[in-house]
């Protein structure tokens, strides 16, 4: 496939489809774009920009999902070059996961989302009786509850 060959339209299309086909390292089987990581999508003049919102700005992964994104647009072979930027603004928030993907994430992972009162509700029994039991966790994008009810440790992506 040669960018010259596309349209605008299938450029643009082609470079979308490259980012959303990106998993993030923590989650194997989550893309970057189901847990709300990408912005925008530009190309212009065969070029792609690629805005990217970090769930934590400290994360260590942020130069794992660049190359997988520089790697994935690049293989399109749609265009010449593929900018990443990190963005500061806005932030990343819960809300920006996908439905399907929170789901996922109870069940294989058993990572909850802080739910925008604050409040934590169990992946495995659905209890809200989750407390905060360590700020940090196994990286710096998670910590660590425990659930009173079915005794379980519970991951929470913040």
């Amino acid at each position: 496939m040669n960018s010259r060959t596309l349209t605008d339209r299938a450029t643009l299309e082609a470079v979308q489809f490259a980012v959303a086909s990106v998993h993030d390292p923590e989650y194997p089987g989550v893309s970057i774009a189901e847990l709300g990581l990408v912005e925008t999508v530009r190309v212009e003049d065969s070029e792609a920009t690629i805005d990217l919102i970090p769930t934590y700005g400290g994360c260590p992964a942020l130069d794992f999902i660049a190359r997988d994104v520089r790697n994935a647009v690049m293989a399109t072979q749609a265009v010449t070059a593929c900018t990443i930027t990190w963005l500061r603004a806005p932030i990343w928030t819960p809300d920006r996961v996908t439905g399907d993907v929170r789901r996922f994430l109870e069940s294989e992972f058993t990572v909850t989302l802080r739910r925008s009162d604050g409040s934590l509700v169990c992946p495995v029994c659905g209890s809200g009786t989750v407390r905060d039991t360590a700020p940090m966790g196994p990286s710096r994008c998670r910590s660590l509850a425990y659930c009173d009810d079915c005794r379980n440790p519970v991951e929470v992506m913040r």
